[in-house]
């Protein structure tokens, strides 16, 4: 397969034969593409991904598709998009090591890229659903949102690298416009995309809409998102991008990265904790979730820790970008100063942090791309009970973020509402 061939998009008869004389998969899978095993596994929103076992191993081959496979060809898509994802990959591996799937190939024409297949991990979101308690999941996820946050940026890189990269995943417009619209106006108005539990949420999804004071905080995330060029973030890190095992973590799908604030990733990723907090209720089957909820709330606030810890411990060590530099502070003897500056920075990062969750769970719920935490409910009417509860929480903590001063509080509302339904 050259980068000369047109694209043309893969299928399990047809993958063998095309990438049959691909060195870098048959050096890891064996030469003898007839008695490899293709399998798709794609449930994805947007591309083709397949599982390609050889007699020496295995491995993972991702491809773009032109559209948006959700919707279909009706809503067309560039395939650069695996362009920023491989970069993205490439970069988080470096300021992350370990934290993401090793790569092999990438092909630009073919929007491909063949990686390493993960196993016997599962999606992270899935596991949550099950009901597992994995170990690990909040120290991993909060080194790699601190690192990848603050090595990205202009804290610890060379400006003229950082503004080469900022120029390079600029160009990653399309995805931004999907966040852009998807995440922080189509919720809340009736966009001819968005589908909610219906007729159970239509009143409290008419109330939100009318919420003018929500609709301005969620334009002010979308005028920060769009206009804070603070770092490189992952664009897309929630708990259907994460793969885990009980002991090993890794983040996946970085596809939408881009440079925008650093909360953006962080607030992301906890909302979605707080929504498989809300989903328990809904996966009681086979008996109570209490300490399943408890975990998930401890997860919430161990992850901030780690983050805020290893961000600060970044800080003191790595701190050799443009940004508060030490020849204002630490070279004058003032380290109080270089203190004062990062409980600014991790404070800011935390005001905005919490609205991005909140408009977060808001698109989860009312717009076009839902998650498997309520969609998995059978249920409608508990369904709804779940949602609804997700929904008031997301709208408290994104109004009410500047009074909202620590993740105890957060957790202990998460806790009010989900016991009583009421704030």
């Amino acid at each position: 397969m050259t980068g000369k061939t047109p694209f043309e998009p893969l299928s399990v008869e047809t993958l063998a034969t095309r990438l049959s004389t691909n060195e870098a998969l048959t050096r890891r899978i064996g030469e003898d593409a007839s008695r490899w095993k293709v399998r798709e596994v794609g449930d994805g929103n947007l591309n083709l991904v397949f599982i390609v076992e050889g007699d020496q191993g295995a491995a993972v081959v991702k491809q773009a598709l032109p559209y948006v496979r959700l919707v279909g060809d009706s809503w067309p898509l560039p395939l650069k998009r695996s362009f920023f994802e491989y970069h993205a990959l490439t970069r988080q591996e470096a300021r992350a090591p370990g934290s993401v799937p090793a790569i092999y190939h990438f092909d630009e024409t073919q929007a491909l890229i063949i990686m390493e297949y993960l196993s016997p991990h599962i999606i992270l979101r899935r596991a949550l659903i099950e009901g597992r308690q994995l170990p690990n999941i909040a120290r991993d996820i909060g080194l790699f949102m601190a690192r990848t946050l603050f090595r990205g940026s202009d804290l610890s890189m060379v400006t003229r690298d950082r503004k080469a990269d900022l120029a390079l995943f600029a160009d990653n417009v399309e995805l931004c416009d999907i966040t852009e619209n998807l995440v922080f106006s189509d919720p809340y108005f009736d966009a001819k995309l968005n589908r909610h539990t219906s007729p159970q949420l239509d009143a409290l999804v008419a109330e939100l809409r009318a919420d003018r004071d929500l609709k301005v905080e969620a334009q002010r995330l979308k005028h920060l998102f769009a206009a804070n060029a603070e770092t490189l973030l992952h664009g897309d890190l929630h708990s259907g991008s994460i793969m885990v095992t009980d002991t090993e973590t890794r983040m996946i799908d970085p596809e939408f990265a881009f440079y925008g604030p650093m909360a953006f990733d962080v607030g992301m990723l906890l909302a979605n904790f707080w929504m498989a907090f809300f989903s328990q209720r809904g996966h009681e089957q086979n008996g109570k979730r209490d300490a399943m909820r408890a975990y998930l709330l401890d997860v919430t606030a161990q992850t901030w820790s780690v983050f805020r810890t290893e961000f600060s411990h970044l800080w003191r060590t790595e701190r050799n970008g443009m940004l508060y530099q030490k020849s204002l502070f630490e070279d004058q003897g003032d380290r109080l100063g270089a203190e004062q500056a990062l409980d600014h920075v991790l404070h800011r990062i935390w005001d905005d942090l919490l609205g991005f969750a909140g408009i977060e769970v808001h698109r989860r719920i009312l717009g076009l791309a839902h998650n498997a935490d309520f969609e998995t409910i059978a249920d409608e009417d508990l369904r709804a009970t779940c949602e609804a509860r997700a929904l008031k929480f997301g709208r408290h903590i994104a109004v009410n973020r500047r009074h909202i001063h620590s993740i105890d509080e957060v957790n202990n509302l998460a806790t009010l509402i989900e016991q009583e339904n009421r704030i």
